[in-house]
């Protein structure tokens, strides 16, 4: 049988958001999940990094799993703490931005 979910631990109970670690000066990421329907990916900011305006062609839900950070759609600012959500549109412009140290979890469904 095909391996879905790969780079985390299975039948165990985990804290997500130590599944990824900060690095000084980058944006880390970790697929969790990538094939032609689904990509989930734990991403870990360092303060003031980012990644740049871009579209996606499948919806992007993000879930602040610690810090702060910045998502802008359409040009349009939102801040998002621990345990805050957003989805970002497929087919909008996006970019993230980290006001704080950042991790979120990535899900994008085609």
């Amino acid at each position: 049988m095909k391996e879905i979910m790969k780079n985390i631990s299975k039948a165990e109970v985990l804290v997500l958001k130590e599944q990824a670690a900060y690095m000084e000066n980058q944006v880390v990421s970790k697929t969790l999940i990538q094939n032609s329907n689904v990509s989930m990916t734990l991403f870990a900011f360092d303060k003031t990094e980012e990644i740049s305006s871009h579209e996606s062609k499948g919806d992007a839900f993000v879930v602040c799993l610690d810090g702060v950070g910045e998502i802008t759609i359409d040009d349009k600012k939102f801040r998002l703490e621990e345990g805050q959500s957003i989805v970002m549109p497929a087919g909008h412009p996006h970019a993230v931005y980290a006001e704080e140290k950042f991790k979120m979890l990535l899900v994008v469904v085609f």
